[in-house]
């Protein structure tokens, strides 16, 4: 663990207090091949990153979480540890996937100038990944891990479908989760299209938000990077990609929604993020 405590709960009970409070009724829970979900602080989005990994089919045997926060042109980051800690204790790394899984990146990565020939180690601190983890030992305590992140690039589509490929050869049934945020709106990011107050938390909502889900529920990878860069509607477009290439054809659909302005009640802040939970089922 390297964030700094506040991003989720820092002990076993804590993390089992809070998922416990998660409705189990949706129809979803247990059927998607693939999910993704936003990775802020678990105050504001834990609940409805829960409902993305609830979707997962539970007789998995390998979990592989796809963060982001890379922009296109980037090399795939690959987490170089063979066990990660949480509060539930260390979930072990499916090494054999892993070795696969490098190589194969290596080879899908490698442009003319060989600049994105290499598969780098994940040595940064980043959310898009950390935040995931507590969730997926709690859900999926017997399952083996792969963590990486993927860059906004066409590329990471077929990344996704190399995952499912490599499962496959090596009879495991993994299942997949991208992490991504929507619209950073306000001054905290510098982007406010619509000045502020309930236009601008209506327009991310029904708007820049809502674009970026109709791309993603309609499978198109062109679509959802366009939308992600030229609205800025999702920070970690390449780990949306990673899913939707590994389910290869199956339907998506939204779970659940809400933005951090939601945590502030009567009150909309002058920053806030908007969340999103899918499955592709």
């Amino acid at each position: 663990m390297r964030l700094p405590p506040g991003w989720y709960p820092q002990t076993s009970g804590g993390v089992s207090q809070f998922l416990a409070k998660i409705p189990r009724n949706n129809p979803a829970d247990g059927t998607a091949l693939a999910a993704a979900a936003p990775h802020a602080g678990w105050y504001y989005s834990g609940a409805i990153a829960a409902r993305a990994l609830l979707s997962l089919k539970r007789d998995t045997d390998t979990v592989v979480i796809i963060g982001g926060h890379l922009p296109g042109g980037m090399p795939p980051l690959l987490t170089a540890e063979d066990a990660v800690e949480t509060p539930l204790g260390e979930m072990p790394v499916d090494k054999e996937f892993r070795a696969a899984l490098e190589r194969s990146l290596s080879a899908l990565f490698q442009g003319s100038s060989g600049l994105c020939s290499k598969v780098q180690s994940d040595r940064s601190v980043d959310n898009t990944v950390e935040v995931q983890l507590p969730l997926a030992h709690y859900f999926f305590p017997k399952a083996r891990l792969i963590a990486l992140r993927l860059p906004a690039d066409i590329r990471s589509l077929e990344a996704g479908k190399e995952i499912a490929r490599i499962g496959r050869e090596l009879g495991r049934r993994p299942v997949v989760l991208g992490s991504t945020d929507l619209t950073h709106y306000g001054i905290n990011y510098g982007y406010s299209p619509k000045s502020g107050g309930e236009k601008a938390l209506a327009w991310v909502r029904d708007v820049n938000d809502a674009n970026f889900i109709a791309a993603v529920k309609a499978g198109n990878p062109e679509a959802i990077l366009d939308r992600a860069e030229a609205d800025r509607s999702a920070c970690s477009a390449g780990a949306v990609l990673g899913a939707l290439g590994f389910a290869q054809g199956a339907s998506a659909e939204l779970l659940a929604y809400g933005t951090s302005a939601d945590a502030s009640p009567g009150e909309i802040p002058d920053s806030f993020v908007g969340y999103g939970a899918f499955c592709w089922r």
